[in-house]
């Protein structure tokens, strides 16, 4: 008894030190100590020595065990000894297994509590997303049965499946101790090598596990965060049914209240105000929105298509496509529609046919919006989008950066495209969101220095590299994409990093599609199961998440900042009207448009009252100057020149009816026109006599010419002209001597305005005369001298002949020029002929006012037909006729005007100040001035601030 007392005690003292001082003992190195009770008690009580036994080896931790085990003792003792061995190790072994399982079981359920810490901080904290929720949301539990969304949500079964699978992991430990089981089980007597190799097989066996453990706890946390992914999109789509529900519903009695202008609808109105504002008091725009800025074909446009949630872009195989920025507000609505800022139009995004016809229309615009010459252009286009779920933010996206201009294009488009992309992205308050392709080479990127120039503290920066399927595909290195999602590649800093996949490439492809896609390869993809990317930086939706959040902080730190400045700026314009136009009133450009269209249209009215009277004299009056040279040159002075009435009255007939059929008419009409014209003309110049501003000159001038340019006389008019006006000049009959005497008048007034004509032709060729040159000291000139004495031999041959013919004989011509070189006078036959030609109409002019003279008495002879008459007066008789012609188209003319063509001229009127109302161009080109401008100016500054203010409150109380 004392003997096993004995051996149980020192077992006992080997496993407390072994516990305690964490050594391992090895069963197979016995200590001497251990055994000297068995030697020294029997069980009679007396002293003995042990038997004699061959020397003993003691073995240490550093000695080298025996190649083959020792044979067994002889006698009693050394089977005890070996009893005991045999017991001492089968013993060490359980309350080694049994550590091994207290230690695992602790440290396991410490890694799980860690792990479920670790995601528990991976979920989003939703109660910085109250904000901007938006107020119909907190009112859902008025109307919509919350109990029965809360029992649709998982219970606590479910949520405990996101919790470690700690069968798996019982399971292991089972195995590893049935294993060491086993092995125990085998041969009592261990052998040295054996249990070496046992050792080093529990450790490689140990670290095998542990790799299979991580590897299976990645797998599983990457399912369990898909899981969740997946239960969050599940409730996303039921809170966006249940807010469109409540959307549709506002009109039966769900939601009685008017619906309020959405938040980002009043900040996205404020930026279309600053982008037509031009600031002369050095007020900036400096409101955030979300600038969009990449490589070209990097992907830009399916980002924002995916945030957007439509496919709502023009699309090209490689060509660039995106010409101009493109202002999107994001919003959230019942239905999924855009619209653009100067459109009515809803496009349903939900129809394909809707979607072609939004990308046909901003295809136009940005082709519209380029001019001539050029590739891209500054001009930004504005669209909104609306729908459920859609995040609240405004972004634009920019033409993609370039680094080699191609054939067709600009040579300056490089440089635009820059000068665009900095002018958006060198706001302080932008947020930059820098668009990377990944399956191309990092170092061919030009877009991150650019981002680098303009943020170097990447402050307001969020990357994004896209077609990651392609790079993890195609990169021989994977860890090249989490360098760049690290930041740890490109110099450019940021504020995060994010991965996403737009797609596979196809442009048939529904966002749908591009969703299930995306969360597929990220679910597969080994760069997520590694660690190289976390769950956080991958996915379109939380892009879209992180920028709305971002976007959102950056308004509400800057917007009231904006607002003072603006109280500022308004201030300042105040003053200075105040100080330069204290009498007027403010009246922008479009308020001084419709003041000077009400001017334009009154005046126009004022033609309607001109008298009858005053139309026909001026139309005859003006007609009569337009003709009479012709009447003159072409039909009196031929016919003059006949020996006879009969061939007198002939070729009158002849040359009138020839002018009638051919110019008289159309004569007619350009002198009406212009005379309708030159009536608006007057009107308007005394209209502006009565206080009118002359700030409105430009622009009735263009109105008028425009007016003008577009009014076309009536075609029938010109045919029923002919016929009256051939009616007229045949009517020969005079039927009193008033008419008679009217006649004479005219012809007299005719010639003498001919006559004086003449004369000064003739001053003007040969000179001043001796009383001119003595009075003003002037002299002729060579020319003047030559025809002066030409003068004097031609009218020698005229008084000679006062009856001679209008034109000069050859031998007539050759002898006055010898007549003027034997005087010393070289000429030219040209200008004899010349000369000859003023001389006989001034001749003739004189003849023919004598015989006028004469014919005052004639009207008795013209009666009887100047029978037994040698006076004969058919030239009065033309003269006439030519008046009573003027009469009647005067009249005809009048009428026209005041029936039809005064109201067609008011009509082109309104016509084209329509047109120019609807033309801001032409009313910035019409309208000018440092006043105009500060109204424009001052009203801008107002609407912004008003709008700024209101924005600033709605903000406040969503707060």
């Amino acid at each position: 008894m004392l003997r096993a007392a004995n051996s149980v005690a020192c077992v006992a003292c080997r496993k407390l030190v072994s516990s305690r001082m964490r050594v391992r003992v090895s069963l197979q190195k016995p200590v001497p100590m251990s055994c000297a009770p068995h030697y020294l008690f029997s069980w009679t009580g007396r002293m003995q020595h042990p038997p004699h036994c061959p020397a003993v080896r003691h073995f240490t931790n550093l000695s080298r065990p025996p190649l083959r085990s020792s044979r067994p003792r002889h006698g009693g003792h050394c089977f005890q000894q070996y009893r005991s061995f045999w017991v001492t190790r089968l013993v060490t072994r359980f309350f080694k297994l049994r550590y091994i399982l207290l230690g695992s079981a602790v440290g396991g359920g410490y890694t799980a509590k860690k792990t479920y810490d670790e995601w528990k901080d991976l979920l989003p904290d939703f109660s910085e997303y109250t904000s901007i929720v938006p107020d119909f949301f907190w009112e859902l539990g008025e109307h919509i049965d919350l109990e029965k969304i809360v029992s649709a949500l998982p219970d606590a079964e479910e949520l405990a499946k996101l919790l470690p699978d700690l069968e798996k992991i019982s399971e292991n430990f089972t195995f590893l101790r049935t294993l060491i089981s086993n092995e125990s089980a085998g041969d009592p007597a261990f052998k040295a090598t054996g249990g070496q190799s046992a050792d080093s097989s529990d450790r490689h066996f140990k670290k095998v596990s542990d790799k299979e453990k991580i590897d299976q706890l990645q797998e599983e946390l990457v399912r369990t965060q898909m899981k969740y992914q997946r239960m969050l999109e599940h409730l996303e789509k039921e809170n966006k049914e249940l807010r469109k529900v409540v959307l549709q519903k506002d009109d039966k009695g769900i939601h009685q209240r008017k619906v309020k202008k959405s938040l980002i609808d009043m900040y996205s109105e404020v930026l279309d105000i600053l982008s037509d504002y031009d600031s002369n008091y050095n007020t900036q725009d400096h409101l955030p929105r979300v600038v969009v800025v990449g490589d070209q074909s990097a992907g830009k446009t399916s980002v924002l298509e995916m945030i957007a949630q439509a496919r709502i872009f023009p699309r090209g195989s490689g060509e660039m496509m995106t010409r101009s920025p493109v202002k999107v507000t994001l919003s959230e609505g019942p239905h999924h529609v855009a619209m653009f800022k100067d459109s009515s139009r809803e496009f349903d995004l939900s129809k394909e046919q809707d979607l072609a016809a939004l990308r046909h229309e901003i295809e136009l615009r940005m082709k519209k919006s380029v001019r001539e010459g050029q590739t891209v252009s500054p001009e930004t286009i504005s669209l909104s989008v609306k729908g459920p779920g859609i995040q609240r933010m405004v972004l634009v996206d920019l033409p993609g950066v370039i680094s080699t201009v191609t054939a067709g294009m600009a040579a300056d488009t490089k440089e635009t495209i820059f000068s665009i992309s900095k002018a958006y992205m060198q706001n302080p308050n932008a947020i930059i969101l820098c668009i990377q392709d990944g399956s191309v080479d990092a170092e061919r990127s030009i877009v991150t220095d650019l981002v680098s120039q303009m943020d170097p503290q990447g402050k307001r920066t969020i990357f994004v590299l896209t077609k990651v399927d392609l790079a993890e595909k195609n990169l021989a290195s994977p860890s090249r994409i989490q360098q760049i999602v690290e930041g740890k590649l490109f110099p450019m800093k940021a504020l995060g990093y994010f991965a996403v996949v737009t797609g596979k490439g196809s442009t048939n492809e529904n966002i749908d599609a591009i969703k299930d896609y995306e969360e597929e390869f990220f679910q597969k993809s080994s760069l997520l199961k590694k660690g190289m990317l976390k769950a956080h930086q991958v996915t379109t939706k939380n892009l879209s998440l992180a920028v709305s959040d971002c976007f959102w902080k950056m308004v509400r730190e800057s917007v009231e900042q904006q607002a003072d400045s603006f109280k500022a700026s308004r201030f300042n314009l105040e003053t200075e009207w105040k100080n330069n136009y204290p009498r007027l009133r403010e009246l922008d450009r479009n308020e001084l448009f419709e003041k000077a269209k009400n001017e334009i249209l009154d005046e126009v009215i004022s033609l309607s009252q001109v008298t009858p009277k005053h139309w026909e004299s001026i139309l005859q009056k003006k007609l009569w100057e337009r003709v009479s040279t012709h009447v003159i040159e072409n039909i009196y002075l031929p016919a003059a020149q006949t020996m006879n009435s009969g061939t007198f009255n002939t070729t009158v007939d002849i040359k009138l009816k020839q002018w009638t059929d051919k110019q008289l008419p159309h004569k007619a009409l350009e002198v009406a026109w212009e005379t309708l014209q030159e009536e608006f003309a007057r009107f308007m110049a005394e209209y502006k006599g009565k206080d009118q501003d002359d700030i409105f000159d430009k622009l009735k001038e263009a109105v008028k010419d425009e007016s003008i340019k577009r009014h076309k006389w009536n075609e029938r008019a010109m045919d029923s002209l002919r016929v009256i006006q051939h009616n007229a000049l045949e009517d020969r009959s005079i039927t009193d001597k008033p008419q008679w005497d009217s006649a004479i008048q005219f012809m007299e007034e005719t010639l003498q305005s001919r006559l004086r004509d003449t004369d000064s032709i003739i001053s003007d060729m040969v000179g001043p005369d001796w009383k001119e040159r003595w009075l003003n000291w002037t002299s002729r000139t060579p020319e003047q001298h030559i025809r002066n004495a030409t003068r004097g031999e031609l009218e020698r041959l005229l008084r000679v002949n006062e009856e001679h013919a209008a034109y000069l004989a050859n031998d007539e011509v050759t002898t006055v020029r010898k007549n003027l070189e034997a005087n010393g006078v070289d000429v030219d036959p040209v200008l004899i002929k010349d000369t000859w030609h003023q001389l006989y109409r001034r001749h003739f002019l004189h003849k023919a006012l004598l015989h006028c003279t004469l014919c005052r008495r004639g009207f008795h002879y013209y009666q009887r037909h100047f029978d037994d008459s040698e006076l004969e007066c058919n030239d009065v008789v033309l003269f006439w006729r030519i008046q009573r012609m003027l009469i009647i188209t005067a009249n005809t003319l009048r009428q026209q005007l005041t029936n039809t063509e005064v109201r067609r001229l008011e009509k082109n009127v309104k016509e084209v100040l329509e047109d120019f109302a609807e033309d801001n161009g032409k009313k910035v080109q019409l309208i000018t001035g440092r006043r105009v401008q500060l109204a424009e100016d001052l009203k801008k500054v107002r609407e912004i601030q008003e709008k700024l203010e209101a924005f600033i409150e709605a903000l406040h109380k969503e707060k």
